[in-house]
């Protein structure tokens, strides 16, 4: 995202509006919605919330990329997922008084938008296909969090980067000359968290991709060069 773009104050000008919850919506309706939202940009390493903090209503993202971390009894980051267009932020406080059990930090410049809890309810009350489509993005969140459990407690550090990799070819993969490069500039402690591994182990593992012409590292850029190999090992 570019800082300087002018910002879409309309939620039916949204880029993401095709894949966020109010798509459904007609003219009417999303012009009530762009009345009761905030736009907000984020450069990279803000935090739009912190862990522990009360939740006052909800984000969602416009543009952008923003992960999601939880902080150990270790101290040691772990990223939950890498949320982006469309995603919606902090919907558990929608349904109880807690406060927000994670961080949400921008990986990039972002722009985002906030909805206070009192409408964002009343919407949901008034409005079952929103609803329907908020209901959706939990259950897939919490499927993904399923499934990144699981793999945490069975596969090694291979398989884990390799199943990481090929999640982020789906959700953020771009074609290049024949090959596929991973259009989110991570770290290389931030890959590590995702996996749930130490930096160093991740360094380790990530060259030997590199030996075995799995990956092409160029920097923080990662480009897939055998995708078939690839999910054979994940």
């Amino acid at each position: 995202m570019t800082p300087n773009r002018e910002l879409p104050k309309q939620c039916e000008n949204c880029p993401s509006k095709a894949e966020g919850i109010f798509c459904n919506l007609d003219q009417l309706m999303l012009k009530d919605v762009s009345l009761h939202k905030v736009v907000n940009t984020y450069k990279k390493g803000q935090n739009l919330f912190l862990e522990g903090t009360p939740s006052f209503g909800i984000f969602c993202i416009s543009a952008g990329n923003i992960k999601i971390s939880k902080m150990g009894e270790n101290g040691r980051e772990s990223i939950v997922k890498i949320a982006s267009k469309g995603d919606v932020l902090g919907p558990k406080g929608l349904f109880s008084e807690s406060n927000y059990n994670t961080t949400a930090t921008a990986l990039e410049d972002s722009a985002v938008c906030f909805i206070d809890k009192k409408y964002i309810s009343q919407l949901l009350g008034s409005n079952p296909t929103v609803a329907m489509n908020l209901m959706s993005k939990l259950s897939t969140d919490l499927e993904i969090s399923e499934t990144k459990l699981a793999s945490l407690s069975y596969k090694n550090v291979r398989e884990k980067l390799a199943g990481v990799l090929l999640d982020l070819v789906k959700s953020h993969g771009k074609e290049e000359n024949g090959q596929v490069r991973i259009d989110l500039k991570l770290t290389r402690q931030e890959l590590a968290s995702l996996i749930g591994t130490a930096t160093e182990t991740l360094i380790r593992v990530l060259s030997e991709f590199k030996e075995e012409e799995l990956v092409e590292l160029q920097g923080k850029n990662i480009y897939i060069l055998n995708l078939e190999k690839l999910k054979l090992t994940a």
